[in-house]
């Protein structure tokens, strides 16, 4: 017996063309029609009936059930797509306003650090992995969507495609990390595990890229058997490239470029963690005569 087709909502089917006419990526699209669900249903009836004050109401009852301000902006954002876009009714959202969201410094680990959770990944796959996300600052998406003809061994860099913002750009390529892809390579090939111009980091099935999940969980292995108790995260390699360029004294706008930032405003906030930076400042108190 077939089961029947679930119909879309005409409303519904209008907003999945909004954001596919703006080439909205489908995790948005998600993201969107899940805002829209969540708050019909607080509604109780149907969404494009909701006035300003209806939508104000549900904006305090987010906060009073502790929403985070991340969450609560993206579902702000959500709402703000399907009325102004979808309904053409700005004034919906006359009553509701983003929040500010405090920016917290990122965890950093140190050099000694990142080289013994890479040493502890579990197998040469993610040993490569990682030291990918270390070696060249790339985002974990970036890591696992790379292909092994973005490898450019003769220019020394790895090609970005469709990175963050939907942008291609290229990220520095080391001699280091060149000769741990090479060795992933051949033993990838010698177990006929990596299809020809395929994905340089495979999936279960080689067809299909490792996924993020599966790459942050062998993240969390790593620095577990490494035996670090910072709350790290995979991004964490990230913010490590960028403070530890930062420390060799590397141009804070070439690092820009390096992680794909689109303002230097993002970029500076990694002056507030480059510890050696830090230390090579002479505090004026040092200046003040002895006290007597």
């Amino acid at each position: 017996m077939t089961n029947p087709t679930k119909t879309i909502s005409p409303l519904r089917q209008r907003m999945i063309d909004d954001m596919t006419m703006r080439k909205l990526s489908s995790k948005t699209q998600v993201g969107y029609i899940r805002v829209v669900k969540n708050f019909t249903r607080f509604f109780g009836r149907p969404p494009d009936s909701a006035t300003a004050e209806d939508l104000r109401r549900y904006q305090l009852h987010l906060v009073e059930n502790g929403t985070s301000s991340t969450s609560l902006n993206a579902t702000i954002t959500g709402l703000r797509f399907f009325f102004e876009v979808t309904l053409s009714r700005p004034d919906a959202l006359s009553k509701m306003s983003h929040v500010y969201e405090p920016r917290k410094l990122p965890v950093i680990l140190s050099a000694e650090e990142v080289a013994r959770l890479i040493h502890c990944a579990g197998g040469l796959k993610y040993q490569t992995a990682l030291s990918v996300a270390y070696g060249a600052g790339l985002r974990a998406s970036e890591v696992v969507h790379l292909k092994v003809n973005d490898i450019d061994s003769e220019r020394m860099v790895l090609r970005i495609e469709q990175g963050k913002g939907k942008k291609d750009r290229y990220a520095m390529l080391s001699p280091v990390l060149l000769e741990r892809l090479r060795a992933w390579w051949r033993q990838a090939q010698s177990q006929h595990y990596m299809l020809p111009g395929g994905w340089l980091f495979p999936g279960q099935n080689p067809v299909n890229p490792m996924s993020t999940r599966q790459l942050n969980r062998a993240f969390h292995l790593a620095l577990n058997a490494a035996e670090i108790d910072k709350r790290a995260s995979l991004h964490s390699l990230r913010h490590a490239f960028a403070t530890h360029l930062l420390e060799q004294k590397v141009d804070i706008r070439v690092i820009q470029v390096l992680l794909g930032h689109k303002k230097l405003d993002t970029t500076a906030r990694y002056s507030h963690v480059a510890s050696n930076t830090l230390r090579e400042i002479k505090s004026p108190l040092d200046a003040l005569p002895p006290l007597m």
